[in-house]
């Protein structure tokens, strides 16, 4: 792996949001979950594809605080326009478990 300069790190803007609204995206390549996620004033909502579906349920991420990566442009995910990449690590068997604050924060909160 190559180091990165902590400027470069900067360039990287990761924020806490709340999962308001998630369905399930049946159409997807790989099973995923449709999510809107608000960032507070500054961003707003957004939406992102989720593959997700091992550990969650559109019902179970309801809620839910998430950390997100907001300033990457938008990618077509199929029919489906993906605005931020929510973030997670894999479990032992690679299914993505949700990266998400252990204490409750502000929606918009930047990663530091």
């Amino acid at each position: 792996m190559s180091e990165i300069s902590f400027d470069d790190f900067l360039k990287v803007d990761i924020r806490k949001g709340t999962v308001v609204q998630a369905e399930p995206y049946p159409e997807a390549r790989q099973p995923a979950i449709k999510l809107w996620v608000d960032f507070g004033g500054e961003i707003g909502v957004k939406k992102s594809s989720a593959q997700i579906t091992e550990h969650y349920t559109p019902d179970s991420v309801m809620g839910k605080e998430v950390m997100a990566v907001v300033n990457f442009p938008p990618r077509q995910i199929g029919k489906f326009m993906s605005e931020v990449l929510v973030l997670g690590v894999p479990d032992d068997a690679g299914a993505v478990v949700l990266l998400t604050p252990d204490k409750p924060v502000p929606d918009g909160g930047r990663l530091f």
